[in-house]
């Protein structure tokens, strides 16, 4: 059988970096096919190159049986296949309805556009994803997550022969991820081709007819879901064992650290209290929209709240401001890392040092040697791999850039580290580091706040969990605790 979409022998080379060494992929129709690989293995250049963002240097594209080569993603788009970015594309002032159908709004002989149209064609493409969006609502009133459905929307209202999606889960909760599972079967039941990136390894397993892996840029093998084991599909990944995948959690804790009493964000009844004392990951869970990062924004000064109190080790403080949460020792690893962490022109060390200016000053201005010694240190620490400190940021892989905000958090040595989807859209190497790392915070008596959609990166990194519900905390958790008690708190269906 001719396969639906073939990449062959595809070379992609970027200023210092061989992106793809002869590469190789094969989708058949109506086929979930997984790409899998660590953080800069070449999976989302593959993709783009199959999608007409990229131009392969070298290699061929087979299109049900024809050479092929998109120029751009419009005539990849033309030919049938359409992409959804793992990074997204939303224009955040139009509505969610202009979004779904860029360049293609219906319109009347008069050339104006017929909005009634327009939301009621959205309203149909978001009802497949059984979501609650209002169509008429501009993009920047969503959340991430949000956001994310409706850039799957768009690519579902193209009705393209291959769908490309590039972590699309990575700000779902496990209900929703659950609902685009159920359509994306649906549609390879009915002849599409789906190629699905994901780091998420259970997702794969759930989900995937076949999975291919890609290592530093080449080919490793393609294996059926059916005939391997997750264990295989790391070790072809990674070239090694990656052990425990969770660290020991913490044998005590020490002073409360952090106090909350009664804070309440805007628009709410409830308010929510708790502590966290030094020495413990405190993981907070919820469903989309529960308040998890909106609390947690309120507690760093970024946003407003409506009332409470705030004590750090046992003293009442008013933190108005970000700058002033960072004076007080207060880190936030934010969950968009590109739109709220990152600046993706400047250079790594300029990214590292940013919260932590006064360590690379003297008498008023930067030291270049003082950027370079905690560039470096940090970029050691956390194995930055990057050609060099002086290298922008956007260049470096998913994982890369999220171990680059870590950094300059940790730059800033603080006592307290709130961290937002902290391994989303990283591969499972990474994750390790990253929850090794955090676990190793705690053991150097900082009190990390964990938000994280994922419950089991819940259940192996918390030494308590706390359940969000509606903006406030509905239940306080052990570390023992099982996924169906938080879903049972996060759903409301159990009082707290």
């Amino acid at each position: 059988m001719i396969p639906l979409l073939e990449a062959q022998n595809i070379t992609k080379r970027f200023p210092g970096t061989l992106a793809l060494d002869d590469a190789q992929f094969e989708l058949r129709r109506g086929e979930i096919h997984a790409l899998i690989g660590e953080n800069g293995a070449g999976k989302s250049t593959l993709m783009k190159i199959l999608s007409g963002v990229y131009i392969a240097d070298s290699g061929e594209i087979r299109f049900e049986g024809r050479p092929v080569s998109p120029a751009n993603p419009r005539e990849a788009l033309e030919m049938g296949i359409a992409i959804v970015h793992q990074e997204l594309s939303v224009v955040r002032p139009l509505t969610v309805a202009e979004n779904i159908y860029p360049g293609r709004l219906p319109t009347n002989r008069w050339g104006m556009v017929k909005y009634n149209d327009l939301f009621e064609a959205a309203r149909r493409v978001l009802e497949q994803l059984q979501v609650e969006i209002n169509p008429r609502a501009t993009m920047e009133t969503l959340s991430i997550a949000n956001q994310q459905l409706v850039e799957i929307g768009k690519a579902l209202s193209l009705n393209c022969k291959v769908l490309i999606l590039d972590e699309p889960t990575s700000a779902l909760t496990e209900r929703e991820a659950e609902i685009l599972f159920g359509l994306l079967r649906r549609l390879a039941a009915n002849g599409t081709g789906i190629i699905y990136i994901s780091h998420k390894l259970s997702e794969i397993f759930a989900l995937a007819d076949r999975v291919t892996v890609l290592r530093d840029g080449r080919y490793i093998g393609t294996r059926v879901i059916a005939e391997t084991t997750p264990d295989e599909v790391v070790r072809m990944m990674v070239g090694r064992e990656l052990g425990d995948f969770y660290p020991a959690k913490s044998a005590g804790r020490g002073q409360p650290l952090l106090e909350v009493r009664n804070l309440r964000l805007p628009g709410l009844a409830a308010g929510s209290s708790f502590q966290l004392f030094a020495g413990e990951v405190l993981g907070f869970a919820g469903l989309i929209g529960s308040g998890r990062t909106e609390l947690a924004r309120a507690i760093f000064g970024a946003d407003a709240k409506a009332e409470g109190e705030i004590l750090l080790e046992g003293r009442p403080v008013q933190i108005t401001s970000p700058s002033q949460a960072i004076r007080l020792g207060l880190g936030y690893l934010p969950e968009d890392r590109k739109a709220a962490g990152l600046f993706l022109d400047m250079a790594v060390k300029l990214n590292i040092e940013a919260s932590s200016l006064p360590e690379v000053t003297r008498s008023g201005f930067i030291s270049p040697a003082r950027e370079r010694v905690l560039a470096e240190r940090y970029v050691k620490q956390l194995n930055i791999s990057t050609p060099g400190i002086e290298q922008e940021v956007r260049r470096l892989s998913g994982g890369n850039q999220q171990k680059t905000l870590v950094a300059k958090w940790l730059s800033i040595q603080p006592k307290i580290l709130i961290v937002d989807e902290p391994t989303r859209g990283i591969d499972v190497g990474a994750k390790r580091e990253i929850h090794y790392l955090l676990r190793s915070l705690a053991q150097n008596n900082v009190g990390v706040i964990m938000i994280s959609s994922e419950l089991p990166e819940i259940l192996g990194m918390s030494d308590r969990v706390l359940v969000m519900h509606e903006g406030a905390i509905v239940a306080e958790l052990d570390g023992a605790t099982t996924e169906e008690q938080i879903m049972m708190y996060a759903s409301g269906q159990q009082g707290g």
